[in-house]
């Protein structure tokens, strides 16, 4: 056995994860909820996430290659963010506005950044929020949802947007909201399939429970201090697709677990604070986007103390 001392830099713990490896287990914890979208919507659910994963990754490697990059199309994380993105819209947005929102997802707040790793924030949440800001009346428009499936050409509004305008006569049952069977965005209804695929991240390790967990408990306890029905407000808008997939971006969240609760905390009440007293009814796409904001503050508030050293 050799005596010498070998000094290297860090990291010095490795596992096998790769970038794909990790962006291929979000892909199969993404599946339920595709699954549920196209029960639930039809065949243009397949369409416009099929769209929006083919635009995310053209757009990819035609900046790499106009920028002079590597193609890291393999790296499967434009096709990730092209199924987030598509679960983020209305399942009859027009698709040329899906494909303006692809571009500036991977364009504008990835590539134009540095590329996977040095985007400032998630950019599918980016996209979601510019295109409700270029397109509001289409963003805003949701089919209804009879007998557990979408009727073509009827709109109605969300079960938060009820909630807001207080017409909670009509609301959908606590099951239907848990089994996704009411208006919004394709792919963030069926708050069964997101826990699953959510259970399934935790379980292979891709994220921790943190994030979710203080996210979604504090918009819970949030309800409840603000005198509004938590259940509905947990089941209700993106908070469970936000908070396993969205909020725990590896780039755009705390490295720690203290920075992880105070992330997820901030979500909870910036989610809140807009459902409550804001003119818009769903908040947590923007509460993300803040806190993707701060996380390089959280990072310095909360960095943990090398071992021997002294807290700077």
């Amino acid at each position: 056995m050799s005596n010498k001392l070998i000094v290297s830099a860090s990291p010095h713990i490795r596992d096998c994860a790769t970038t794909s490896t990790i962006m291929r287990d979000v892909l199969i914890a993404l599946a339920p909820a595709m699954i549920a979208a196209t029960l639930i919507f039809g065949f243009r659910a397949i369409l416009m996430t099929a769209v929006c994963v083919l635009a995310c990754i053209v757009f990819e490697y035609a900046t790499e290659r106009v920028l002079g990059r590597e193609n890291t199309i393999s790296d499967l994380s434009a096709a990730v963010t092209g199924v987030i993105l598509s679960f983020n819209l209305p399942v009859q947005l027009p698709i040329w506005m899906a494909v303006v929102g692809c571009f500036f997802a991977i364009v504008i707040v990835k590539q134009l950044f540095g590329g996977i790793g040095n985007n400032f924030a998630n950019p599918a949440i980016a996209a979601r929020i510019f295109l409700l800001l270029s397109f509001s009346q289409p963003m805003t428009s949701w089919l209804a949802v009879e007998n557990g499936k979408a009727v073509e050409g009827v709109f109605g509004a969300t079960p938060l947007a009820q909630i807001a305008a207080g017409e909670t006569a009509n609301l959908p049952s606590l099951m239907e909201m848990f089994l996704g069977t009411r208006g919004g965005c394709m792919g963030e209804t069926c708050a069964l399939a997101l826990i699953i695929g959510g259970i399934y991240l935790i379980w292979r390790k891709v994220i921790t429970i943190t994030i979710p967990l203080s996210f979604i408990g504090g918009v819970f306890v949030l309800s409840l201090l603000f005198g509004v029905d938590p259940m509905y407000q947990v089941l209700g808008g993106g908070l469970m697709i936000g908070a396993f997939f969205m909020a725990t971006d590896y780039t755009t969240s705390p490295i720690t677990e203290k920075g992880k609760i105070i992330f997820g905390l901030g979500c909870a009440l910036i989610t809140m604070v807009i459902r409550v007293f804001g003119s818009y009814p769903e908040g947590v796409s923007y509460s993300i986007l803040l806190m993707n904001i701060v996380t390089p503050h959280i990072n310095r508030m909360v960095r943990n103390k090398a071992f021997g050293g002294v807290q700077q």
